[in-house]
This record gives structure tokens, sequence and C-alpha cells, in this order.
């Protein structure tokens, strides 16, 4: 039996289906969630809702949600907790309960699709394929199995999520990401994707990139940077991205204090590093972090920082922030005393 058709078997038992998002959701999780609605819907759940956590903070991702109407509900553990017998939870584009989602860890999961490094799953039904360049990628696959009707919302979202998750066909990308492209092409709002590709930038994010760039610090191929405090979450993963266009750079890292985490972002080109392993080695005793290859995150709590400056100034926790974290990617990631180009801010040493 297919994938395709043994997901699709498991949702003809259920009655409702409850479709959770992994923290400040992107594209490819957002356009799963869609894409597992509708063959759900094919498949007769009648009841069906997305649930999210955190903020939908990016342009992109909220010019996402808008154009395509997406129905969304900010998480309640009482939702997947409290469910009725024949409810069932699905996780798309992350895959265990408590990493980088609020789902408590003894909640069972019934369905898990997803492409990022992850241990321990358990689910009733799971397809985790890491060599796979989205979750929208295995998506396309099962609507199209299945012959669920490709609209233009469902396959322009498909198509946006494949290309924004690969950088346009050229980070993680694999065949199957061309043939799933080849399929929604006929489907897709060309007008709309366009739209999706341009949304208007704020100024704070603007400023975050460009504190990035000015707090930049190199060391041979491997640059770190830093953004300060910010409320730009997804500032982060945009400034890795262009910082790692600079010439001379392979890994690009870049971090900074959201609400009361410390959040990092890396993207690296880099044939001899695993980025992901490297900063789940690099803070796996005091956060979380891991990923792929080319792309990962992370997440730190605060604690003892904001404990070293309770009687001190927010710049100080900056400054304390900056000095830890740096020191501790330059010894992880061994770069030792090489030196190397420095922006106009703190070096961290």
């Amino acid at each position: 039996m297919s994938k395709a058709q043994a997901l699709y078997d498991l949702l003809t038992d259920g009655e409702e289906l409850t479709i959770v998002c992994h923290n400040n959701p992107d594209p490819d999780c957002l356009a799963s969630a869609l894409a597992l609605g509708r063959i759900a819907a094919e498949a007769g759940i009648d009841e069906r809702r997305i649930l999210y956590s955190g903020d939908i903070s990016h342009q992109q991702s909220r010019a996402f949600v808008n154009l395509l109407e997406l129905d969304l509900t900010q998480f309640d553990p009482a939702s997947v907790r409290d469910r009725a017998e024949n409810s069932l939870v699905a996780f798309v584009d992350h895959s265990v309960p408590g990493v980088n989602n609020e789902v408590p860890e003894d909640v069972p999961i019934d369905i898990v699709v997803d492409h990022h490094p992850a241990e321990g799953i358990a689910a009733r039904f799971v397809d985790h394929r890491e060599a796979a360049g989205a979750t929208a990628t295995i998506m396309t696959e099962y609507v199209d199995a299945l012959d669920v009707e490709f609209d233009d919302v469902l396959a322009t979202g498909l198509l946006f999520a494949i290309r924004r998750e690969t950088l346009g066909f050229l980070r993680g990308v694999t065949r199957e990401e061309y043939g799933a492209a080849q399929i929604l092409h006929d489907h897709a709002d060309l007008d709309m994707l366009r739209r999706l590709s341009t949304p208007a930038v704020s100024g704070a994010t603007v400023d975050a990139i460009a504190d990035a760039v000015d707090n930049r610090v190199v060391r041979g191929s491997v640059l770190i940077s830093h953004v300060g405090r910010t409320s730009e979450r997804d500032a982060l993963p945009q400034a890795a991205d262009y910082l790692a266009t600079l010439e001379g750079v392979e890994t690009a890292i870049v971090f900074g204090i959201v609400g009361d985490e410390i959040e990092l972002s890396a993207r690296s080109t880099d044939t001899r590093v695993h980025i992901g392993n490297a900063l789940h080695d690099i803070f796996d005793d005091v956060g979380s972090a891991g990923g792929h290859r080319e792309m990962a995150g992370g997440q730190v709590p605060l604690g003892v920082f904001a404990d070293l400056t309770a009687d001190g100034t927010d710049a100080e926790l900056v400054d304390i922030v900056v000095k830890v974290i740096t020191n501790r990617l330059i010894a992880g990631l061994k770069l030792g005393d090489e030196g190397g180009e420095s922006g106009g801010g703190s070096d961290g040493s």
C-alpha cells in the first residue's frame, strides 16, 4: 500500500482532524496543513481546524495567510488533550510533541509528515523524509496520488512553499521538488504567486537586517552576527540568507533576543559542515537547536542571562548575550583565533 493510500485510509476512520503547525509557521508548514485538510475533506472529515503557536510575523507568511484566506486558530492545549475518541491530531513540517510546538509531550499523535531531522517520532502514520527539500513536496505527491483537486489556491500555496523552502530551487532541492512544481504549475495562479514572492517589508525588518550587517564578524569562511534585541523574529533568517551571499562566506549565523529567548538562524554551503548538527551540539545543553546540512535554527531561553543582569540595563543583557553566544559559536565551530573582517558592532571577544 502506498503512503498516500495509508494516510487516506487512516483519515476515513476519523470524524474530526486537528492539524497543528509548528511555532511561528512558515509557508511550507501552512501549505502542507492546507493540503492535509483538503485530503481529509475528501476522506469525509467535515470538522477540520489548523492551529498554530507563536506569531506569523514574516511578511511572506502574513501575505500567504491573507492572500490564500487561510482559517487559522491559536493553539490551545485542551484542543489536543481533551479530544473525542475519533478525533485525529496531525503534525506537518514538525514531528515531536514539545519540540518547536506547544503540544504537551504526553499527547499521542496520529499523523506526522515532515522533512526535518528528528528522533523519537511516534505516530500511527509517519512519513519522515529528511532528504526531501520541503514538506509541501510530500503533500503534493499525496494530493496527486489521491486525485484530490488542485484548485488555484492549493496549487499556488504548495508551489510557493516549495520555492520558498528551497530558496528558488537552489537549497536542499531534489528531483522530487522539480516534479512537484511541474504538477502544480498548470493549476497555480501565477499572479498570486508573484504577489506572494514580493510582499512589503517593514522598516523594523530592514533595520534588524542592517544591524546584522553592521555587527558581523568573519572568521575564515564563517560569519557570525547579531541584531541585539528585536521584535522581528523573521528578520534573522532573512539576514542569514543575505549574509551567506557575501564573498568568501560559506556559513552565516545570525542571532538576536526575541521576547524571552535567544533565537538563532544559520545558513551554510560548506560541504564540510552539517550546520544543523553543529548547532545542536553547541546548544544542546542550554536550549534546542538543529536542522538540515544547509539550513538550521535554534532557541536558547534567556534564563541565567536575565539573572546576571537583574539589576542592570537591557543594554548590559544584550552585551552579555552577544559575548557568550558568539564565544560559544567560535569554540563549537573550532574557529580559534583566526582573524577576519569585522563590522561596526561587538565582536564578542
